[in-house]
């Protein structure tokens, strides 16, 4: 085991404030929504009629015509995102080592679209009328191959499908590579690109998603807020190049945050509905914050999880309460989910990134719709502005359907 200390040197998204990580950024900074009605079908009939959409991305600018039209739109997400993450940290391709080089990507829902409408053709058209690529394009690793393939990383390569944990846990899966020796370079994120009627449908028989707000959808997400109803489907990518610090410095990389440790968890309590107790998501955090090689008392900031549904928030809340005492008192915290919606297996690396951007800037970006307190839910949680502040631990929480937990902790670098 070489335990590596391990580094984010370039960070790449495609999102419903805008595609880039500037973009993403300052609409994140500014509080600004990207929640909307829904375009990509006619959602008028749906109780919940709206989500966050991507829309100002064009595949063709970052693949050829053919091959996007091939692949799913979370796959087109994820390699964007994953080749925008390669040029942020000013990586020379091909990459000089590729046997160290590896691919940790995942996605909740990935190419499911593929495969449903595989289904209509061969049920209304005929087998011979298929794509012959709506198999392996409807695969939840596509986004791994595209990457891999278009850099070459020829290392280790994995695909990981914990649900709304996803996007956490692939960067945790990136660290462990990178400590373990496998790898000197990682490119590791989350994906997803399904705004369809049966996923709104859906959730909506779960009375998951909120319904009053389809006037306002901007206001729909209110994380801890006592009005909340749902969390807002959404969409969106993020990659994070993720390197041993000695490669990192060797090439004389800009190093935006340290990635100190992670864990994950299982709930073991129910398909969709959260452990009223907060064991799982408690075990997540306190673990990741050990194997940072912390203590609670350590943290100065958390990205929650924060969906704005009425159990999660305050399960979330019980778990924070949980792992610092008194302390959760003194700690800032905010869901970006009030921004940007839920972009399930998106999300975590979407935060990731909220993270890594904290820790260099000194900005804490906010929860919006906070506006009327929920009197079980007490806590610090940024209210509608973002704050100037110097947080040098942070945690990121994700926890999915199926009662699967990841926290990540990163940390502000500073060279010995």
């Amino acid at each position: 085991m070489r335990n590596s200390r391990v580094v984010i040197t370039g960070m790449g998204v495609v999102s419903v404030l805008g595609t880039g990580l500037e973009a993403y950024w300052n609409g994140l900074v500014a509080g600004r929504s990207g929640i909307r009605r829904i375009t990509q079908f006619d959602a008028s009939k749906m109780p919940c009629q709206i989500a966050g959409e991507v829309t100002d991305f064009n595949p063709e600018l970052y693949m050829e015509r053919k091959e996007a039209r091939r692949v799913p739109r979370s796959a087109q997400f994820g390699y964007a995102a994953a080749k925008l993450a390669v040029q942020d940290a000013g990586l020379i391709t091909p990459f000089l080592d590729p046997e160290r080089c590896g691919v940790a990507f995942g996605t909740a829902i990935g190419g499911l679209d593929r495969s449903t409408d595989g289904i209509d053709v061969i049920r209304n058209q005929g087998y011979d009328r298929l794509n012959p690529f709506v198999v392996p394009t409807s695969l939840p690793n596509t986004s791994a191959y595209l990457i891999s393939q278009a850099f070459q990383c020829l290392g280790p390569s994995t695909t990981i499908g914990t649900a709304c944990a996803t996007g956490t846990q692939t960067v945790g899966e990136g660290l462990e590579m990178i400590r373990r020796g496998a790898a000197e370079l990682v490119i590791a994120g989350g994906t997803e690109g399904l705004i369809a009627d049966f996923a709104i449908g859906g959730f909506s028989a779960m009375r998951a998603l909120p319904i009053n707000y389809n006037e306002s959808p901007e206001k729909a997400s209110r994380p801890f807020d006592k009005d909340r109803e749902g969390f807002v489907y959404s969409e969106g990518s993020a990659a994070l190049v993720l390197e041993s610090l000695e490669h990192a410095l060797a090439r004389g990389a800009r190093i935006y945050a340290e990635v100190a440790g992670q864990a994950s968890s299982s709930d073991g309590f129910h398909m969709a509905a959260p452990d009223p107790y907060a064991l799982g998501p408690a075990r997540a955090m306190k673990w990741a914050i050990a194997d940072a090689g912390l203590t609670p008392n350590d943290i100065d900031y958390i990205n929650a999880h924060g969906t704005s549904t009425p159990l999660n928030d305050l399960t979330e809340t019980r778990a924070i309460k949980a792992i610092f005492g008194e302390r959760a008192y003194k700690i800032a915290i905010s869901s970006i989910k009030s921004m940007i919606g839920h972009a399930m297996g998106a999300s975590g690396s979407l935060e990731l990134i909220a993270c890594a951007m904290t820790l260099y800037t000194g900005m804490i970006p906010p929860t919006i719709n906070y506006t009327t307190p929920d009197p079980e839910l007490d806590l610090d949680y940024v209210p509608n502005i973002a704050r100037q502040a110097q947080p040098t631990a942070v945690i990121s929480n994700s926890f999915g359907l199926g009662g699967q937990n990841a926290c990540v902790v990163l940390i502000k670098y500073h060279p010995d």
